[in-house]
């Protein structure tokens, strides 16, 4: 019984508790956890999926075939109907993982886990996380088809929370000692801001300043180009730009402030990895004469996983794909006319300006040579087994004041706000309804026009077979160098002004390359006129992609599961050859030789069974931290410059004065850089094998995939044997990856393929929970069952109906 090896694993990894029903640290009590009548043994057989099932407010019987995957597939005869069974199923299978994650966002961990959340809590408020959700939220509620949809979803989420005893609920609330919550359109908009949080929540605007204050102009623009001089970008390089016609805003005076920024520890950042590749080829690029289209987004290894996969059906539309546990509508998938998919723009559109209040009361800041009145929101923060915090957050017209004296920062009358176009309202339940029925480009473009945050390179093809890519959000004009760094919150000319046109978005539909591609690097070429600047893009797996599709005339599918799967590392095969050329070998003893054999005659794929990889990834560590001592201080936080530029660097200014290693009297170059952390790897590696086992890829990376609850390992899938890293393809690294694999041939009929690292399941008792992981890190995928109609019975398992009750 699986729950046994999971009972025992969990024993042994909370190790001895002081009784039962007493707690140990911040883990609850296990008595009711254990409890036979009511504890974890009643979640045991959880996957029925037969029978009817009455539902309060159904017009009509809903449908609901299940395949062998545990993949519902719902014929609803309308639009309302349709989302509330979403909600209902969706609840069925993720509910204590939906609910978790509008904890997270909204900041109510405190609520749950104790006082030890709090400061995480706070952060969350003072991001404006539930400022934004409230802002995108009254968006909605303008467009009434939208609000009513999404309150349908709610009625179906809350149906199967109200059919639940609390025996019945998810293992992790026994665990927690908790019990859900009514569902809401407002935990939809908290779900959402935690994907646009992940998702563009990225910046180094203050991490920049500091950097840029301690080593100079001339310094930093070495380190940080706004273009590298070998960019494949999103958008091809021969665009066209003429046709803009919108004036570019212009520079201010004094634009830079000098200052440097003190907070004793910045708001957590999301993974810098999240990313993904998206791509798709045109009928002439195409074996069958078919648009064929593949993404996989890039983000943390979790079960139960970020993505639920399912089929959604009226009498009007049909579509498949992955959901969002917790919002309506398909985000990644096709229908019978089009598919799509999304990867991470990171275009910069989060700013900070340091603010000058009046007095220590904060009732107003100095803006345009006057004071302006500030207002507060109260953020109460209920915490579990502790009295209620109450947080007072200041706003100005920038957005909320992140840091000041009360949080972070020791100034009295000085703070720092954040604006970020995560705060400005938008409609996401009309985006994914359009996209969900978009039948050509015109569609898909209506779609997304209106798409403010975050940031995304939304790629489509179709049945047509056009092919398109939109690098798509809102982005405010700005003047070269705006927001780049902190500025000035006194000055006018610092704010945003207007915003880049829609229409202007960079873009491009059928190119005469006959394909389209991203993978987070720089979304176009130094001639679009807008600023865009260097913000940490990719410069490896967008250059494998394109020179994938220019090495032939023609791909298939198998070619597409071939890339996304493809494990070669060009950061390596550009760097390792120059490494080797500069290390004297004359008196390397046995192991040095042997590492040096390894290296040698690596063929710079990452795969499994290779010691190349972790001895790359370990002696590539050594000198990055070798080569930037200067950026290793406590009491600053600078950022550290980017990958692609320190191999520059290296390669081209040997005798930098960077190279030199601040603790040795000597002056270091280049090649004494490489020399010592070649031996020192040498001897780190050999160390770690002996007490670890051999230092494989495999072996060295130990990719697993963690439960939401990252002090449960025993819910968690450890040393799972993939591939890949972070600038391959297959983007794997320890937790971070592909979530969501999905091809589709755009035929008569859509022909496509997915996979993701969990299961459909959110039970870990269940066999649904893990059971997709070992065929994604093998590269296998399941052919997508896309039911062509109710009556189509071909892979159907079992069949649910959801009726009105009387």
């Amino acid at each position: 019984m699986k729950y046994l090896k999971l009972i025992l694993s969990f024993a042994l990894t909370v190790t001895v508790f002081y009784g039962l029903n007493n707690k140990f640290g911040e883990i609850p009590a296990l008595g009711k956890f254990l409890a036979p009548n009511q504890g974890i043994w009643q979640n045991e057989n959880d996957d029925s999926v037969t029978g009817d099932i009455l539902i309060s407010g159904l017009d009509n019987a809903v449908t609901v075939h299940y395949d062998e995957q545990l993949i519902p597939h719902v014929f609803a005869k309308n639009d309302t109907d349709l989302y509330k069974a979403q909600g209902y199923i969706t609840a069925k299978h993720r509910l204590w993982q939906m609910e978790f994650q509008t904890y997270a966002a909204a900041g109510r961990l405190s609520e749950i886990i104790g006082e030890s959340a709090l400061d995480y809590d706070r952060a969350q408020r003072r991001n404006g996380m539930l400022f934004g959700a409230e802002n995108s939220l009254t968006i909605v509620k303008k467009d009434p088809k939208s609000i009513a949809l999404l309150e349908a979803y709610s009625d179906g989420v809350n149906a199967y929370i109200n059919s639940l005893k609390p025996e019945q609920y998810p293992v992790e609330y026994k665990l927690l000692g908790y019990e859900p919550e009514a569902w809401s359109s407002e935990k939809t908009m908290h779900l959402l801001m935690y994907m646009t949080d992940m998702l563009c929540g990225r910046d180094y605007d203050l991490e920049f300043t500091n950097t840029i204050k301690k080593f100079g102009k001339n310094r930093f623009d070495i380190l940080f180009p706004d273009f590298y001089d070998i960019i494949d970008p999103v958008i091809p390089k021969e665009t066209d730009w003429s046709y803009i016609d919108t004036k570019m805003a212009d520079i201010p005076e004094g634009e830079i402030i000098n200052d440097s920024v003190s907070i004793s520890k910045l708001i957590e950042k999301p993974h810098p990895n999240n990313g993904s590749n998206n791509w798709a080829v045109g009928p002439k690029k195409s074996v069958s004469g078919n648009a064929i289209l593949a993404n996989d987004p890039h983000l943390s290894l979790n079960i139960p996983s970020i993505w639920f996969v399912m089929q959604l059906s009226t009498p009007e539309h049909s579509v498949y794909g992955a959901t969002l546990p917790g919002a309506l509508g398909i985000i990644i998938g096709f229908n019978d006319d089009i598919s799509w998919g999304v990867t991470n723009a990171t275009r910069d559109v989060k700013d900070w300006y340091k603010i000058e209040f009046q007095d220590e009361t904060k009732q107003a800041y100095k803006y345009d040579g006057q004071w302006k009145k500030t207002s507060v929101r109260l953020e109460e923060i209920k915490i579990k087994d502790a009295k209620t915090f109450i947080d007072s957050v200041v706003y100005t017209h920038h957005g909320p004041i992140s840091y000041d004296h009360s949080f972070r920062t020791d100034d009295e009358i000085k703070g720092y706000a954040m604006k970020w176009a995560g705060h400005i309202g938008h409609n996401f339940t009309d985006l994914f309804y359009k996209l969900n029925r978009a039948k050509d480009y015109n569609d898909y473009r209506n779609a997304i026009k209106n798409h403010v945050a975050p940031a995304q390179n939304f790629v489509f093809a179709s049945k047509a077979g056009d092919i398109a890519m939109w690098v798509q959000g809102q982005f405010p004009n700005k003047w070269k160098g705006q927001g780049k760094f902190l500025m000035d919150g006194s000055n006018p000319e610092h704010d945003w002004g207007d915003f880049i046109p829609s229409e202007y978005n960079a873009h491009t539909k059928n190119p005469e390359r006959g394909f389209v591609s991203s993978a987070n690097q720089h979304p176009t070429d130094s001639m679009y006129p807008f600023y865009v600047f260097n913000d940490g893009y990719d410069t490896y797996r967008s250059r494998i992609i394109n020179n994938f599709f220019r090495s032939k005339e023609k791909f298939d599918v198998e070619d597409f599961k071939d890339l996304q799967n493809n494990n070669f590392n060009l950061k390596a095969s550009e760097i390792v050859p120059y490494l080797i050329e500069n290390l004297n070998t004359s008196e390397f003893n046995e192991a040095e030789k042997e590492a040096l054999d390894i290296m040698k005659n690596w063929d710079f794929d990452n795969h499994i069974d290779s010691k190349g990889p972790g001895f790359f990834a370990s002696w590539n560590n050594n000198i990055y931290n070798l080569l930037w001592d200067e950026f290793d201080v406590e009491d600053e936080t600078l950022k550290w410059p980017f990958t692609y530029q320190y191999f520059y660097l290296l390669k081209n200014y040997p005798n930098d004065k960077f190279m030199d290693i601040l603790e040795t009297p000597e002056k270091e170059t280049a090649a004494d850089l490489i020399q010592q952390s070649f031996k020192d790897t040498v001897e780190k590696l050999n160390a770690w094998a002996e007490q670890n086992g051999d230092y494989d890829w495999a072996n060295y990376k130990r990719t697993y995939v963690g439960h939401l609850l990252q002090a449960l390992p025993a819910f968690s899938i450890q040393d799972i044997p993939i591939g890949g890293d972070g600038n391959t393809v297959n983007a794997t690294t320890r937790n971070h990856g592909p979530s969501w694999r999905m091809i589709v041939e755009m035929g008569d009929t859509p022909k496509a393929y997915g996979i993701y690292p969990g299961g459909q399941s959110g039970n870990p008792g269940s066999k649904y929970y893990d059971n997709f992981i070992d065929d994604w890190a093998k590269g296998n995928y399941f052919e997508i069952n896309f039911m062509q109609s109710e009556t189509d019975s071909t892979s159907i398992q079992s069949t649910q109906t959801l009726k009105p009750s009387k």
